[in-house]
């Protein structure tokens, strides 16, 4: 029997056809069922009123006689639908009884051409629907028709496929097909609102033409103003009659009301009380239901509650109750109501569905049935099944044998039936498979041919994905390649050609999809794919939606988005205007949203705060808010961050410097790092960032005169720095870390570092000014000491550096709060037994600011300077932007004022400890 012209008997009723979308923040998600559903057996459709034992069937000689069996000649036999003289004598009996003709004769004639469709099992071609509908041009109901002939008009021409649009439109078939529907659907709705009501109006006739009407819009039919008309006027008769429907047209109705909200129907109060009232006979009947009402409940039940119904305790009771009768039903499901029950119980799953004992006896009982029917599904089958099981293990289902025994059994067919997939089911199984993994799937011999199977179709129906379809891949590459897939040349250009798609499409995408988009492609670029011109087009087109969505995203998508952001400019991408913008914008609701966020969201925002302090973007206010609104939670949760989740704070709090409070920091830093000493094993990432954590904490901590050492700190970074072991690695950054540590500790350090060297134009002409002042000064530039990264001018004869400290060095362009990564150079210099200054950048404008710092360095190295200066006011404290006190003794310099002429007291010059101004991060 052919699914398109299935009644409200024969195959399993669908189940859907959205996308999926993936969670990491990733993704919330449609996921894709079946598309034509049927609800009955045709030929055996059960009634609902004494007496009527059979669907209507006519008994018109003319319509026997000229229809012979469709398999010995089937185009005699549409020929014999089609000729004059039927319709003739049609219109015939039409006029012969006038007013008084309730439509029996067209009715039959409607049933017949169902009656052909089935012996076939297939609906009308599109060439027989082309010829039918000149046949029907002067075939129209009448408001004086009869229930049951509107009734198995609609249902036969719905179920024959004579409504259903082929594509390109025949504008002549169209034009037949929405007169024809018109006139039903006007007779339709007349008689139910006939006052007083209809006598004729009865449960049969209202739970097939319902499922008819929701049959129309599933086959491609436009939701009419008369099609919603026509359902609004039936829902008060399902209410009135709801005692009078048996088991199956309860479970059509339902059906029929979810396919219809699937397709837009909007559920109004009066749509919402007919679901309501049909739920109780769910419990009621339950034991009447047979394998396929239960499929066809849950799947309606489950698209509903997707669909935003309440879950009301009638709504949990109904479901509760049909769930052992999937159990003690197993062994009668075919293979589609199988797929189309686990959809469903994942959906409800998705949707807060608590995973009762019941749910998992139903889920337990349905697997090994997926291994015996395996050679019974088909494409779209495949592919609910593996978004049903990826939802069920993502929302706690228990890997058992029979669960991956499922999976084993399904791969193949991937692979298989890779020809007969549509773009919607290509997106929803890579999205599957990608979850899987993340999920910690194996990546066997088995998936990976399947992901290799898929690649291919994705190019080549590229230009068919829709908004979500393109989020959901793009999200399945990336999470394929960040958990171990090779960037191959051929997924790579998957890629490629998706991201078009993606400027494409921009208008179209939801926020979901934006910060699932924009988390694939940061996470590509992070895997080693290259940024090219589509690709930085498919951000920048993406940028202005992100702003004008900022209201809607939830928690993760905010974490998401930023940490894309900072991820992004990590590698590479330009700080344009719109990227600032969507950055400022998104910040506020960092801190509307601080209740919210989970352990590891929380890490991810830091460390992509942090990430967007270090690629110089300005501390505002709202910056400043949003990392003060975090912090709190750190300290709140610091007992369910995991490793990463703690080497992630730790390096974005040493990151942020000065911007974060010391006493703050260091509290925080002790608890981070003791949970990181107890874990036995952490990944070299890991290690390297606490480290450096935990050494700008100490760092900080000595360069403030009334802090005390703290020895649990130093006792964490010698631990750290034994774990390292004799590691080597090629990374600069990491390599200067180790140094630093051993540096800081006494330690041989392991390796040889190799930094890179740049002189910048204040650099080099205050280095000039200064050689010129002093000509016998010895003046080296880049120079590495004890291992550690190059200072910018080095006075080795007066063991003394100088640091000019550009906008690179602090959290915020006012020159101010300085970086952690300034910090601890600072502390090492200290430490190592030199005098450090710092000189900001933005002090060195003209020759007299640099005269003014050139005279307190003659006064530091005990050079009797020349003419007029004033010493450095070592009274005139450095406070930091956030008011609270300063770190260490960091002091500023004033530049001379016109009065300030008088030469400088002499005093006899005492040795003191290593004093420094400002430090770059």
């Amino acid at each position: 029997m052919h699914k398109s012209s299935a009644g409200i008997g024969g195959q399993y009723a669908g189940s859907g056809n959205d996308y999926n979308l993936p969670d990491d923040h990733a993704a919330y998600s449609k996921r894709g069922q079946y598309k034509h559903a049927t609800v009955r057996k045709r030929d055996n459709i059960p009634c609902t009123t004494p007496g009527r034992n059979e669907f209507y069937h006519s008994s018109a000689p003319y319509l026997s006689q000229n229809l012979p069996c469709r398999s010995v000649n089937p185009v005699q036999d549409f020929n014999a639908l089609i000729k004059q003289e039927i319709m003739d004598d049609l219109m015939s009996k039409s006029d012969r009884f006038g007013y008084r003709y309730d439509g029996k004769n067209h009715s039959q004639y409607a049933n017949s051409i169902k009656r052909y469709t089935l012996a076939s099992q297939s609906p009308l071609t599109r060439a027989e629907q082309s010829q039918l509908m000149i046949f029907l041009q002067n075939y129209t109901a009448t408001r004086r028709w009869s229930w049951r002939s509107l009734t198995t008009t609609l249902y036969s021409f719905t179920s024959a496929g004579v409504f259903t649009p082929h594509k390109p439109v025949d504008e002549r078939v169209r034009h037949t097909q929405v007169a024809l529907l018109s006139t039903l659907l006007d007779a339709i709705i007349f008689k139910c609102n006939q006052k007083p009501q209809a006598r004729d109006i009865d449960a049969w006739g209202i739970a097939n033409q319902l499922w008819a009407m929701a049959k129309l819009v599933d086959n491609g039919q436009e939701q009419t103003p008369g099609l919603k008309e026509a359902v609004a006027a039936l829902l008060p008769h399902v209410k009135a009659q709801v005692d009078q429907f048996i088991p199956q047209g309860i479970a059509n109705l339902l059906w029929a009301m979810a396919k219809l909200v699937e397709h837009g129907l909007e559920q109004t109060p009066e749509f919402k009380e007919t679901v309501a009232a049909l739920l109780p006979h769910v419990n009621a009947q339950k034991d009447q239901f047979k394998a396929q009402g239960i499929v066809n409940l849950l799947w309606a039940m489950a698209k509903l509650v997707d669909s935003g119904q309440e879950r009301t305790p009638e709504l949990n009771e109904a479901m509760a109750a049909l769930l052992p009768h999937v159990n003690a039903q197993k062994d009668q499901f075919n293979a589609q109501g199988i797929a189309n029950l686990l959809w469903a119980m994942a959906k409800l799953a998705v949707n807060g569905q608590e995973r009762t004992p019941g749910l998992n006896e139903a889920v337990a009982a349905l697997l090994p049935h997926v291994n015996m029917q395996k050679a019974n599904f088909k494409p779209q089958g495949i592919a609910n099944l593996l978004w049903a099981i990826t939802k069920l293990v993502e929302h706690g289902l228990e890997r058992t044998p029979a669960l991956k025994e499922a999976l084993v059994t399904l791969l193949p067919q991937v692979n298989a039936q890779k020809a007969k997939l549509n773009p919607q089911e290509i997106a929803n199984l890579l999205w599957a498979m990608a979850k899987l993994v993340d999920n910690g799937l194996e990546q066997t011999t088995d998936l990976r041919e399947a992901v290799a199977a898929l690649l291919p179709h994705v190019n080549a129906q590229k230009t068919n994905f829709k908004p979500q379809g393109i989020a959901n891949l793009l999200w399945a590459m990336a999470k394929l390649v960040d958990n171990g897939l090779e960037l191959t040349a051929r997924l790579n250009g998957v890629v490629t050609a998706l991201l078009p798609r993606v400027n494409a499409k921009k208008e179209q995408f939801i926020p979901q999809h934006i910060a699932n988009l924009l988390w694939a492609i940061a996470k590509l670029v992070d895997n080693g794919q290259e940024q090219t011109q589509e690709l930085n087009e498919a951000v920048a087109a993406l940028l202005p939606h992100m702003n004008a969505q900022k209201a809607n995203f939830n928690p993760q998508e905010i974490v998401n988005l930023l940490w894309a952001m900072a991820k992004l400019l990590d590698n590479g991408q330009e700080r344009t205007p719109e990227f600032n913008d969507v950055v400022a914008a998104l910040l506020p609701h960092v801190n509307a949203q601080k209740a919210h966020f989970t352990p590891q969201e929380i890490a991810n925002l830091l460390w992509a705060m942090a990430k967007l302090v270090d690629s110089k973007k300005d501390q505002t206010p709202e910056f400043n808010e949003a990392v003060a609104a975090l912090l709190p939670h750190v300290n709140a949760l610091k007992d369910q961050f995991n490793p990463q989740g703690i080497a992630n704070l730790l390096w974005a709090m040493a990151k942020l410097g000065e911007l974060i409070e010391l006493n703050e920091c260091t509290a925080t830093c002790e608890s981070l790092v003791f949970r990181i000493r107890e874990t036995p094993r952490l990944s070299q990432q890991a290690i390297l960032m606490s480290l450096w954590g935990v050494m700008v904490c100490c760092a900080r901590l000595s360069l403030l005169a009334t802090a005390n050492k703290n020895n649990a700190l130093e006792k964490h970074m010698d631990d750290l720095f034994t774990r390292l072991g004799n590691t080597s690695p090629d990374s600069e950054d990491d390599q200067s870390i180790i140094a630093m540590a051993a540096s800081w500790l006494g330690r041989t350090c392991p390796i040889i570092p190799h930094y890179h060297t740049s002189i910048s134009k204040p650099q080099s002409n205050f280095r000039d000014q200064l050689q010129s002042c002093i000509p016998s000064l010895k003046i080296e530039e880049e120079k590495c000491l004890n291992s550690l990264p190059p200072v910018d001018l080095l006075l080795p004869d007066h063991n003394m550096v100088i640091e000019i400290q550009g906008p690179s060095h602090y959290t915020s362009a006012d020159f101010k709060t300085r970086k952690g990564s300034t910090l601890l150079k600072i502390a090492l210099l200290k430490k190592s037994g030199f005098e450090v200054i710092e000189i900001p950048a933005n002090m060195l404008r003209n020759q007299d600011s640099m005269k003014f710092y050139i005279d307190q360095i003659k006064t530091r190295a005990g050079i009797p300077p020349q003419g007029h200066s004033v010493p450095l006011n070592r009274d005139e404290a450095y406070v930091t932007t956030d008011k609270r006190q300063q770190d260490h003794g960091y002091l500023t310099a004033k530049e001379p004022s016109e009065e300030q002429t008088g030469k400088p007291k002499r005093r006899k010059r005492t040795r003191k400890k290593p004093v420094i101004s400002s430090l770059p991060s």
